[in-house]
């Protein structure tokens, strides 16, 4: 099958990757788009992990301001070399960041930092509730479990879905941007500020 080189170009802009992976991408999904973005997205997890132990001693800390200058934004974002910090594809994913967390005020950068006992109580209250409905008592477990990770994608940075593409996490689209700039890229700490917040 002929691959276009239209195609791969659409694809390396959607996903970040280089010339020949996408290549290789919609060639191992027979041209289907969607299937060779789920091929990246799978391949690219993995990728990235072998990436996640390396030291990310550079970075850039990042600060927008949205609504005439009512919401601020500060985030640190930590890369592996200068050169990446400086790059302008790393400086406008730092601005997407910042956007996205004046947008949608997350409370915990990942799921390891929400605090036990705010977690226990979330579960004490969904508890509460699905017992008050009438649930079934070996279905509460199951469904409260579900209703916590829907908890931490509501609060947790990392979790919650970028408000450009609700296809993807935060955490997904970290990945894609280790994968195309070549480093590990860690999200650091943030704080958001609102004026009558």
């Amino acid at each position: 099958m002929e691959i276009k080189a239209a195609d791969v170009a659409r694809l390396r802009q959607v996903t970040g990757v280089g010339m020949m992976e996408a290549k290789k991408a919609l060639t191992i999904s027979e041209g289907d788009f969607d299937k060779a973005i789920d091929h990246l997205r799978t391949t690219g997890s993995a990728k990235a992990a072998k990436k996640a132990d390396r030291t990310t001693s550079e970075g850039r800390v990042h600060t927008y301001t949205h609504g005439n200058g009512k919401i601020g934004v500060s985030v640190e974002l930590l890369c592996e070399t200068d050169f990446v910090a400086r790059n302008e594809a790393f400086i406008t994913f730092c601005a997407d960041i910042a956007m996205h967390i004046a947008a949608m005020s997350p409370l915990y950068s990942h799921v390891e930092d929400v605090p036990e006992e705010v977690v226990e109580k979330e579960r004490e209250i969904i508890k509460g509730l699905l017992l008050n409905e009438g649930k079934p008592e070996e279905m509460i477990e199951k469904i409260t479990e579900g209703k916590i990770n829907k908890y931490y994608e509501e609060v947790v940075l990392m979790k919650q879905k970028f408000i450009k593409d609700e296809d993807l996490t935060i955490e997904a689209l970290i990945e894609q941007k280790i994968l195309s700039l070549g480093e590990n890229i860690q999200l650091g700490r943030f704080s958001r500020f609102q004026i009558g917040g």
